[in-house]
Protein backbone atom coordinates (compact mmCIF):
# COMPACT_ATOMS: atom_id res chain seq x y z
CA UNK A 1 0.00 0.00 0.00
CA UNK A 2 1.32 3.43 -0.86
CA UNK A 3 0.25 6.71 0.66
CA UNK A 4 1.15 10.36 0.10
CA UNK A 5 3.82 9.71 2.75
CA UNK A 6 5.51 6.98 0.68
CA UNK A 7 5.38 3.20 0.56
CA UNK A 8 3.76 1.60 3.60
CA UNK A 9 4.59 -1.81 5.10
CA UNK A 10 2.72 -4.78 3.68
CA UNK A 11 2.85 -7.29 6.55
CA UNK A 12 3.12 -10.95 5.63
CA UNK A 13 2.77 -14.07 7.73
CA UNK A 14 6.55 -14.01 8.30
CA UNK A 15 6.90 -10.39 9.46
CA UNK A 16 3.47 -9.44 10.83
CA UNK A 17 4.67 -9.69 14.46
CA UNK A 18 7.56 -7.31 13.66
CA UNK A 19 5.14 -4.62 12.42
CA UNK A 20 2.67 -5.19 15.27
CA UNK A 21 5.53 -4.73 17.76
CA UNK A 22 6.57 -1.47 16.06
CA UNK A 23 3.05 -0.18 16.65
CA UNK A 24 3.59 -1.02 20.37
CA UNK A 25 6.92 0.89 20.32
CA UNK A 26 8.91 -2.34 20.61
CA UNK A 27 11.72 -3.53 18.37
CA UNK A 28 11.53 -7.31 18.07
CA UNK A 29 13.71 -9.62 16.01
CA UNK A 30 12.78 -13.15 15.01
CA UNK A 31 14.79 -15.78 16.90
CA UNK A 32 15.06 -19.51 16.27
CA UNK A 33 13.50 -21.37 19.20
CA UNK A 34 15.88 -24.29 18.65
CA UNK A 35 19.39 -22.81 18.22
CA UNK A 36 18.79 -19.18 19.31
CA UNK A 37 19.90 -17.56 16.04
CA UNK A 38 18.51 -14.04 15.61
CA UNK A 39 17.45 -13.29 12.05
CA UNK A 40 16.28 -10.25 10.17
CA UNK A 41 14.55 -10.16 7.73
CA UNK A 42 12.05 -12.61 9.24
CA UNK A 43 11.51 -15.89 7.41
CA UNK A 44 9.82 -19.20 8.12
CA UNK A 45 12.96 -21.35 8.52
CA UNK A 46 16.17 -20.90 10.46
CA UNK A 47 19.12 -20.65 8.05
CA UNK A 48 21.42 -22.39 10.59
CA UNK A 49 19.46 -25.40 11.88
CA UNK A 50 16.40 -25.39 9.57
CA UNK A 51 13.92 -25.28 12.44
CA UNK A 52 10.47 -23.87 11.77
CA UNK A 53 10.04 -22.83 15.43
CA UNK A 54 10.69 -19.21 16.37
CA UNK A 55 9.97 -16.49 18.91
CA UNK A 56 10.12 -12.67 18.96
CA UNK A 57 12.31 -11.29 21.77
CA UNK A 58 12.36 -7.54 22.36
CA UNK A 59 15.71 -5.94 21.48
CA UNK A 60 17.41 -3.14 23.42
CA UNK A 61 16.99 -0.74 20.50
CA UNK A 62 20.63 0.31 20.80
CA UNK A 63 23.13 -0.11 18.01
CA UNK A 64 25.70 1.52 15.77
CA UNK A 65 25.65 2.74 12.20
CA UNK A 66 27.37 0.00 10.18
CA UNK A 67 26.92 1.75 6.81
CA UNK A 68 24.86 4.54 5.30
CA UNK A 69 24.10 6.46 2.15
CA UNK A 70 22.42 9.74 1.33
CA UNK A 71 19.71 9.57 -1.33
CA UNK A 72 19.49 12.47 -3.77
CA UNK A 73 17.25 10.82 -6.39
CA UNK A 74 14.18 9.30 -4.71
CA UNK A 75 13.09 5.77 -5.58
CA UNK A 76 9.42 6.64 -5.02
CA UNK A 77 7.55 9.77 -6.21
CA UNK A 78 6.16 10.42 -2.73
CA UNK A 79 9.73 10.90 -1.46
CA UNK A 80 10.61 13.60 -4.00
CA UNK A 81 10.13 16.42 -1.47
CA UNK A 82 12.30 14.70 1.13
CA UNK A 83 15.60 14.51 -0.74
CA UNK A 84 18.26 14.42 0.33
CA UNK A 85 17.53 11.75 2.97
CA UNK A 86 19.65 9.07 4.58
CA UNK A 87 19.35 5.30 4.61
CA UNK A 88 21.36 3.52 7.30
CA UNK A 89 22.29 -0.05 8.10
CA UNK A 90 22.22 -0.29 11.89
CA UNK A 91 23.93 -3.15 13.68
CA UNK A 92 21.95 -3.79 16.84
CA UNK A 93 23.75 -4.55 20.11
CA UNK A 94 22.30 -8.05 19.85
CA UNK A 95 23.90 -8.58 16.42
CA UNK A 96 21.28 -8.38 13.66
CA UNK A 97 21.35 -5.49 11.21
CA UNK A 98 18.31 -3.46 10.19
CA UNK A 99 17.81 -0.86 7.46
CA UNK A 100 16.22 2.41 8.51
CA UNK A 101 16.86 6.16 8.72
CA UNK A 102 18.56 8.41 11.26
CA UNK A 103 16.29 11.28 12.26
CA UNK A 104 17.11 14.50 14.11
CA UNK A 105 20.66 14.51 12.69
CA UNK A 106 21.73 16.14 9.43
CA UNK A 107 23.05 13.64 6.89
CA UNK A 108 26.53 15.21 7.15
CA UNK A 109 26.53 14.33 10.86
CA UNK A 110 26.06 10.60 10.30
CA UNK A 111 29.15 8.40 10.39
CA UNK A 112 30.04 4.71 10.54
CA UNK A 113 30.29 3.66 14.17
CA UNK A 114 27.87 6.33 15.39
CA UNK A 115 25.86 5.03 18.37
CA UNK A 116 22.11 5.17 17.79
CA UNK A 117 18.91 4.24 19.58
CA UNK A 118 15.55 3.28 18.10
CA UNK A 119 12.42 5.42 18.19
CA UNK A 120 9.09 4.78 16.52
CA UNK A 121 7.68 7.32 14.11
CA UNK A 122 4.00 7.25 13.19
CA UNK A 123 3.87 7.75 9.42
CA UNK A 124 0.14 7.10 9.01
CA UNK A 125 -2.67 6.38 11.46
CA UNK A 126 -1.82 3.04 13.08
CA UNK A 127 1.49 2.65 11.20
CA UNK A 128 4.75 3.17 13.06
CA UNK A 129 8.19 2.64 11.56
CA UNK A 130 11.40 2.05 13.47
CA UNK A 131 13.80 4.96 13.01
CA UNK A 132 17.00 5.79 14.83
CA UNK A 133 18.46 8.87 16.49
CA UNK A 134 21.95 9.63 17.72
CA UNK A 135 22.44 8.11 21.18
Amino acid sequence: MDSPLGPMPQPTLDDQEFWEACNRDELVIQQCAECGTLRHLPRPMCPKCYSLQYQWPVMSGRGTVHSYTVIHNPAHPALRDRVPYNVVLVELEEGPRVVSNVVDTPSEGIHVGMPVVVLFQEVAPGVKLPKFRKA
